[in-house]
């Protein structure tokens, strides 16, 4: 007989972005305990809404299944004496296990024999562990908590209630002074406190209360409100904005959708503005015509927390709020209109970046040093490389603005536009918009070159002098966001497929940068820190079947990663190359003969030289000669493909290498002879990879 089990947590209003993450964390937690208690169950579902999280477990077993096990006691030298009498310490073992000498089994464990018992535990009933979930409740983390009242613990708002019911019987436990019952409340202002009968029934009691418990059955609703408006006014439907869409489902329980207007004089302002000022501030969704997609109109699209009725006050009190948002977004742009690009840039100054590292200016000087840099590498054409130029000078000036600094979200695309309505080129004022791109580690990535560089050049700046400085992140702290700073320098290298040494780039701007003597010390110094902190990201890059194409091994990986290669593309290729070959049966003995020579190359001499005049056989004459052959090649193909293929053609001649040569002769001279060869190859499969890292399966 199989039971199911309702958790409900009432709260005060928890913010809407940690709603669901705690409602499935809540689940996880609560799975784990049955799992642990050894009780079975179907499945357990989360519910959660901004008052309240749930879990229902259904399927569940009524009790544990009993335990059996063999307790190993004393050994037998201890267990019993000379005369084959129990001793004090097999008593005392046996009556701990609740057991007494008859009980006693012997069985020998690595080669010595010990006594055991058997223990023999009885399965509890579900409702003599559910208790335990009190404790489960308090250990839930959130991003901030709370205390209230005189109370020492914290939590993200103070409960309320707690019910906890298997099928129709309460659970009785306490959490924070709160007893377990099966009384829930309604909608705040439309519905009352009830009583849940059964487990079962949590839903559908609550939905009599007007509470939407099931988070996709709410956003369902949201979803299809929403698109029936839309359908009815001939508006695009405006469910793009997955954020948005997830942001409004926590916050209401029973959603109703209406919608309201503005004075269309607002359309002057940049729709960006418009947008932000909606779906981030008020929480509406922007409406466009359905015709084109595109044509912004004067209405919005609300989601209220309650019924239908008098939705028309409801809208016109909406309207209002939006109006004042919209005449300061109008008037701050109006504002910046009035400002000169030279006169921002000249506000910078003053503005401070982090007291180690300058102004916001200095930030900007600096952008454009490291965009010259990485210019060369793009082949960039003459009108690219002018726009790049300007760009650079100006792509910060928006962060002076009042609308940057009302609506932080527009940085980039405030400068766009404000440089384009100033007669600046339309290269120039794409690379200002997508100067920030990605904004998250799978964020949308700069459309065009010049964005491109930029982009990165910022990026790029921003990790390398903060690292400078010491500001390497540790665990989970990463206050200046480096990690998503080199994801999204990964990222746009992998995918525009430039072939350069991130290691020399970084030799560059510690050359170019026109800062101080500290700061250059700083850049030299911990650049081995910077190129290992692209790495990591570069690992995890790899280890997304997406961007790959293929589930790149944690073996090849690392042989990749661990290589002489600075180049981010050619590492990719490479991991990639590597797992493709795995799948063919030349692929054993070809990494087996790599990984040979490599380990023996590392008792080389680091000076060694190869001469030929010591080779005594053939066979170390033909490697010697096949490893020239094989560097031409590599001087010749970047690609990983051909450099493996070369490596694959000089595998035949290693394995002669070793079958007719002792590499570790007693002739020293010659000795270090052969391990000079073997290190001269192994410089040379290293720009590939670092094949002692690969696990060679038998």
């Amino acid at each position: 007989m199989t039971h199911t089990f309702l958790l409900e947590i009432g709260l005060e209003e928890m913010p809407a972005s940690v709603i669901n993450p705690s409602a499935l964390q809540l689940k996880d937690r609560i799975e784990a305990f049955l799992n642990e208690a050894g009780l079975s169950y179907q499945q357990v579902t989360p519910f959660s809404t901004p008052r309240r999280l749930a879990v229902k477990v259904e399927g569940l077993a009524e009790v544990q299944p009993d335990d059996r096990q063999l307790v190993k006691g004393p050994a037998k030298r201890i267990a019993q004496d000379s005369e084959g009498n129990w001793t004090k310490a097999a008593i005392g073992f046996t009556k701990g296990q609740g057991a007494s000498t008859e009980d006693i089994v012997i069985q020998e464990v690595k080669g010595e024999e010990y006594i055991f018992v058997e223990k023999f535990t009885k399965g509890k009933n579900a409702a003599e562990i559910l208790p335990g979930l009190a404790d489960v409740i308090t250990s839930v983390t959130f991003p901030v908590s709370m205390k209230w009242n005189t109370y020492s613990y914290k939590f993200i708002r103070p409960i309320h209630w707690i019910v906890a019911l298997l099928d129709q019987k309460v659970v009785p436990f306490e959490v924070f002074g709160v007893n377990t019952g099966q009384q829930t409340s309604g909608h705040r202002f439309l519905g009352e406190p009830v009583t849940i009968d059964q487990a079962d029934h949590y839903i559908e009691t609550l939905k009599g209360q007007y509470v939407l418990a099931d988070r996709e059955e709410r956003q369902t609703e949201i979803a299809d409100q929403i698109t029936a408006l839309c359908q009815k006014h001939g508006w695009k439907v405006p469910l793009d904005n997955q954020e948005l869409l997830d942001e409004v489902t926590d916050l209401v329980e029973w959603p109703t959708v209406f919608y309201g207007s503005f004075n269309d004089a607002f359309l002057d302002v940049p729709e960006a503005v418009l947008e932000v000022s909606m779906a981030d501030h008020q929480r509406y969704f922007p409406v466009r015509n359905s015709e084109d997609g595109e044509t912004f109109l004067p209405h919005f699209i609300g989601v209220r927390n309650g019924s239908a009725d008098h939705l028309d006050k409801v809208a016109k009190g909406n309207e209002k709020v939006l109006a004042a948002r919209l005449a300061d977004a109008k008037f701050f742009y109006k504002e910046d209109q009035e400002k000169t690009i030279d006169e921002c840039v000249d506000q910078l100054k003053k503005v401070s970046f982090h007291e180690k590292l300058g102004s916001i200016y200095d930030k900007q000087k600096r952008i454009g040093t490291i965009s010259h840099i990485l210019a060369d590498e793009f082949d960039l054409s003459k009108d690219e490389k002018a726009a790049l130029e300007r760009a650079s000078e100006l792509l910060k000036f928006d962060l002076v603005t009042s609308t940057v600094i009302e609506f932080t979200k527009l940085q980039g695309k405030i400068g766009a536009i404000l440089a384009k309505e100033k007669g600046e080129d339309d290269l120039v004022c794409q690379a200002v918009s997508e100067q920030y791109l990605p904004t998250s580690a799978t964020g949308e990535l700069p459309s065009t070159a010049v964005g491109t560089v930029l982009s990165m050049a910022d990026k790029l700046d921003t990790l390398v002098m903060f690292i400078a400085i010491g500001q390497v992140p540790s665990g989970s702290n990463d206050p200046f966001a480096l990690r998503r700073q080199a994801m999204g320098i990964v990222r746009m290298i992998e995918n525009t497929g430039r072939h350069f040494s991130l290691k020399d780039i970084l030799n560059k701007i510690e050359e170019q940068l026109q800062i101080n003597v500290e700061l250059k010390a700083g850049i030299a110094q911990n650049q081995p820190i910077v190129l290992q902190f692209i790495n990591d990201r570069l690992d995890q890059y790899l280890q997304q079947p997406e961007e790959m194409g293929v589930e790149i091994p944690y073996d090849i990986r690392q042989a990749v990663l661990n290589s002489n290669q600075t180049d981010l593309v050619s590492v990719a290729k490479a991991a990639h190359v590597l797992t493709q070959e795995k799948e063919n049966d030349t692929y054993k003995p070809v990494t087996e003969s790599l990984t040979r020579a490599a380990n023996l190359a590392q008792k080389a001499d680091e000076d060694s030289l190869v001469d030929s005049d010591l080779f005594e056989t053939e066979s170390e004459k033909t490697l010697y000669h096949n490893v020239q052959h094989a560097e031409e090649t590599f001087q010749n193909h970047q690609e990983p493909s051909a450099r493996y293929q070369a490596l694959k053609e000089l595998s035949p001649s290693i394995d002669a290498f070793f079958d007719e040569n002792m590499v570790m002769a007693d002739d020293q001279s010659i000795k270090y002879n052969r391990l000079a060869l073997l290190k001269q190859l192994n410089q040379l499969t290293s720009t590939l990879a670092d094949f002692s890292y690969l696990v060679i399966k038998s």
